[in-house]
């Protein structure tokens, strides 16, 4: 393993959460966290390693320090949390949950800063962050995103300021993905949906690029390539699509499931020499 290898491993389910060391031979969790009491939804690292969040349809977020045993800090979002994300300053986490809430906690002050409910009683199925911190985005449960920017002259997500609502689907969105850093210029959103599409919006005017299709049922999740240039999608379908961006072909369909796969992680490098 290369030096920018990651060595843990968080695998979540319902209720655990398992801690993996991938650079050693051992299959057995090196840590076992068990304070949600139901299905942990979504699960993440601070940049640096410290520490972990993670999100449950107990209605809780979170934090988990590895220098110290236990959960540090809990947050009741009272409603199943359905998504969590981390914003690029670290300071602050963004939850949104079955009752349609959206809320950010301040990890400075261990408070919520602030409260918004795009849609009432409107499930967030997921959230995504530009990697810059300039955008968020809020994907429903009504096929519908809301965008929001940091208004002029701040420097937390606390202050919202709403820039565009965008009727993307007519099923569930069930995940909307911002595109990375190297991508730029241009800048992409991702939102793939129960309606068997991925739909690729251009951020500048939120206007359609080109619509994904080949997946015979819901597609769940999808990640862009460290560049930008291709997305992965995985299906109900039992199958997982690797596309290209550009043109929005397929180039390859990977099978071999029985089930749905409903995750997919693409890990392609981040040293520019890598071949």
């Amino acid at each position: 393993m290369s030096a920018n290898t990651p060595v843990s491993l968080f695998l979540a389910g319902n209720p655990h959460i398992r801690l993996f060391d991938i650079a050693s031979s051992s299959t057995q969790p090196v840590m076992t966290y068990d304070s949600h009491t139901s299905n942990v939804m979504a699960v993440g690292f601070q940049c640096d390693g410290n520490w972990m969040y993670s999100g449950s349809e107990d209605g809780t977020v979170k934090i988990w320090d590895f220098r110290a045993p236990g959960c540090q800090r809990e947050y009741e979002s009272r409603a199943a949390v359905n998504t969590v994300v981390l914003h690029p300053n670290q300071t602050e986490l963004i939850s949104g949950d079955q009752n349609g809430n959206i809320r950010v906690w301040d990890l400075t002050q261990s408070s919520c800063s602030c409260e918004l409910v795009p849609e009432v009683d409107t499930a967030v199925r997921s959230l995504t962050v530009m990697w810059d911190g300039s955008l968020v985005v809020a994907a429903n449960n009504h096929g519908t995103c809301y965008v929001w920017r940091l208004q002029r002259g701040t420097q937390t997500m606390t202050n919202f300021e709403p820039l565009h609502k965008l009727q993307a689907h007519d099923g569930y969105i069930l995940k909307c993905l911002l595109s990375p850093e190297l991508c730029d210029p241009q800048r992409y959103l991702a939102t793939a949906s129960s309606d068997h599409t991925v739909k690729i919006w251009n951020v500048d005017g939120f206007t359609l690029e080109r619509t994904l299709t080949g997946h015979q049922r819901w597609v769940w999740d999808c990640a862009f390539s460290v560049d930008g240039a291709y997305l992965v999608t995985a299906s109900s379908d039992a199958t997982a699509r690797l596309w290209t961006v550009a043109d929005g072909e397929t180039l390859q369909v990977y099978q071999g499931h029985h089930k749905a796969t409903v995750c997919c992680a693409l890990h392609d490098g981040s040293d520019a020499d890598a071949p």
